[in-house]
């Protein structure tokens, strides 16, 4: 056989594993097709998170300046996470998975373009955002002189290599919005791999590597995500998806970018408003001392990592959504998403009760006995609000499958609600309690709630039968 009869089998193998991969979303038994195309995922999150975990441990082994740098650096770093995974990304594979849902692939590979060149944008617009405005945003939170050092130490390296990640996570949202989950499960295992050796070789010393402190930390994350883009852009251009891109480029125009767009804005908003969410707590936090800020940003960051652990549902939700919005199997589409959000519930909500009950599970790793301010701090963290990551849970997983569904309305209503929950329950519950830094929690716990009840609410009601409240 030729190289050019070689390719062309290996291209219509391809084409032909997708079309089955949309098969099987469209037709399939929800449940158990939800639980396989989710395990890869929860899978790569957990070892995603399990790097997480490892950056705050090596900031600690740094001391507390740096944990609370990290602290401070922590809701730009999730932001760019959520948005170039979740927000965006989630837009993406939808995008990617309505088209394959009409049986219209020429539509999908275009789209494929107008992602990279989104994502590459808005890479460009974060880095330069963070470069001129950093310092002064960390030092609005209330860091000292010190841990905001800490924090633009770490920004500055981070926020420039950023574009790394949005092509790897727009590239690998393509890839499952075709219906293929086990490969950006594999690639996120390997970049989460590359990325804990070198962070901590690169902000400790290890070996040969020179020991760079705080800027160490985001240099093994860059590094390991332009390993990762470079794989997963390879892996679309040969073809390996079913997606043939002759003609692509005649056919990109500005409906493309406003297909993804026209959700991945809605629900980068919903993104923001989580980290401004955060961000506020974090600057109300910061009024109680640094002990108190290491501690909540120790809990915030646990609450970070359940997002993956969602995401890792939420994907696959996002897909199966998509597919069968596309194929005009609305209720289908319906009983994927409470399958899934219910699940995703019972698995973080479970934690939270883990840990409102032994918050030294996850302290413990971090500080030492010594830190009493810090490790208080932390106690109180989850023993208000982890009992609450249940409706967390609930809410997000229906942000995804309403992604997949194209209608962003009640998500961002529902963070909109979570973030005046939040503030106004803090500023009351510290001012007129003399509850302290645990009235914040209380409010954020109460936040979550409301988070989790509205959205279901509304998804109950509606069923994306229509776009407005």
């Amino acid at each position: 056989m030729t190289s050019g009869g070689a390719a062309t089998a290996l291209s219509d193998a391809a084409a032909n594993a997708r079309a089955s991969r949309t098969r099987l979303m469209l037709e399939a038994p929800i449940a158990p097709t939800l639980a396989k195309l989710a395990a890869p995922n929860v899978i790569a999150m957990f070892v995603q998170a399990a790097q997480s975990i490892a950056e705050a441990y090596f900031a600690s082994l740094l001391g507390v300046t740096a944990l609370a740098g990290l602290a401070l650096v922590f809701p730009l770093v999730m932001l760019t996470q959520m948005l170039s995974a979740g927000a965006i990304g989630g837009a993406i594979s939808a995008s990617i998975a309505r088209a394959l849902g009409a049986a219209d692939v020429g539509r999908a590979a275009t789209l494929t373009l107008a992602a990279w060149i989104i994502a590459a944008g808005l890479a460009v617009i974060m880095a330069v955002l963070v470069a001129l405005f950093g310092t002064q945003f960390f030092m609005m939170l209330g860091g000292g002189n010190e841990t905001v050092a800490a924090a633009t130490t770490y920004a500055l390296v981070f926020f420039p290599g950023c574009a790394a990640i949005w092509l790897c996570n727009a590239s690998l949202s393509v890839i499952r919005g075709t219906g293929n989950m086990q490969m950006p499960a594999l690639l996120l295992l390997l970049v989460s791999i590359i990325s804990i050796p070198l962070s901590g070789g690169f902000s400790l010393g290890w070996g040969p590597l020179p020991a760079l402190g705080m800027a160490g930390l985001p240099l093994g994350v860059v590094l390991a995500f332009t390993v990762g883009a470079f794989v997963a852009i390879g892996y679309i251009v040969m073809g390996r998806t079913g997606l043939s891109f002759r003609g692509a480029i005649g056919r990109l125009n500005l409906g493309m970018f406003g297909d993804i767009l026209r959700v991945g804005t809605l629900a980068a908003i919903n993104t923001v408003l989580t980290t401004v969410t955060i961000i506020m707590m974090t600057g109300l936090v910061g009024r109680y001392g640094e002990g108190a800020l290491a501690g909540y940003g120790l809990g915030a960051r646990l609450e970070f990592l359940m997002i993956p652990v969602i995401f890792g549902i939420g994907a696959a939700m996002t897909a199966m959504v998509g597919a069968n919005i596309g194929a005009g199997r609305t209720d289908r589409a319906l009983r994927v998403a409470w399958t899934g959000s219910f699940a995703a519930a019972g698995i973080v909500g479970g934690i939270g009760l883990l840990l409102a009950v032994f918050p030294d599970l996850w302290l413990g790793m971090f500080l030492d006995p010594s830190n009493t301010l810090a490790l208080d701090a932390g106690r109180s963290y989850f023993r208000l609000v982890a009992p609450f990551y249940a409706f967390f849970g609930l809410g997000l997983a229906l942000y995804f499958a309403s992604q997949g569904a194209g209608s962003m309305v009640w998500p961002v209503i529902s963070s909109l609600s979570r973030m005046a929950v939040a503030l106004v329950g803090a500023l009351i519950l510290t001012t007129y309690t003399g509850m302290g830094v645990n009235g914040i929690f209380a409010a954020i716990g109460c936040a979550m709630l409301a988070y989790g009840m509205i959205i279901a609410l509304a998804i109950r009601r509606s069923g994306w039968r229509k776009e407005k409240p």
